[in-house]
């Protein structure tokens, strides 16, 4: 489990193809011990097995059906993605609840900028705009914002300049695509209204 803040990101140096999945190693100068192999990781919000660790070099497996639901079946070499590392008792819960579940991928449409700030417009495939809610969490790459505004299948978010220095959000350009992992909350209620309807 994660609360989508981040403080650490790697860069994709190697990829390496499987019959039904890849292989990436990400360099990195997050904190992790020898021991934390089997640990999960949110990269770009997918929760990913680490799978071994050589000083600052991680590698991870992502399964067919990772590829398929997120913006990783594009990745590419020199990549930055953002990593957490899983919530630890007592920990502070600063973002949301994420379980590293991505949904599906959505597609940067506008970026404005204001003063230091960044508002980005995104568009989301039709069958998911229903879980969306002005004013409610979302998980981008990984990064737990809020929904600043709401039409059709299009919404957007405003990122302030400590989160652009943090993650690879800054580094968006029109057309690129990013992860997307509903609020929770919003899917359990959407599906208890829907199974009441039944009643």
């Amino acid at each position: 489990m994660f609360n989508g803040i981040i403080y650490n990101t790697g860069n994709v140096i190697k990829i390496n193809k499987r019959s039904k999945g890849i292989n990436i190693f990400l360099k990195s100068k997050i904190k992790l011990r020898h021991k934390s192999i089997g640990m999960s990781i949110a990269c770009d919000g997918v929760c990913l097995t680490l799978i071994s660790k050589k000083k600052n070099l991680l590698e991870f497996f992502l399964s067919y059906e990772t590829l398929k639901r997120s913006k990783f079946n594009s990745l590419n070499i020199g990549d930055k993605i953002n990593l957490e590392k899983p919530l630890r008792k007592g920990q502070d819960i600063s973002g949301h609840i994420c379980q590293g579940h991505v949904d599906t991928t959505a597609k940067l449409v506008d970026i404005k900028k204001v003063d230091q700030a960044l508002i980005l417009k995104f568009k989301i495939p039709n069958n998911f705009k229903k879980f969306l809610v002005n004013k409610a969490s979302i998980l981008i790459n990984g990064v737990s914002l809020t929904i600043s505004d709401l039409n059709n299948n299009f919404f957007s978010i405003w990122i302030i300049p400590h989160t652009l220095k943090l993650t690879n959000l800054s580094s968006l350009n029109i057309n690129d695509i990013v992860n997307i992992e509903i609020d929770i909350l919003s899917k359990y209620v959407n599906r208890f209204l829907n199974e009441k309807k039944k009643i």
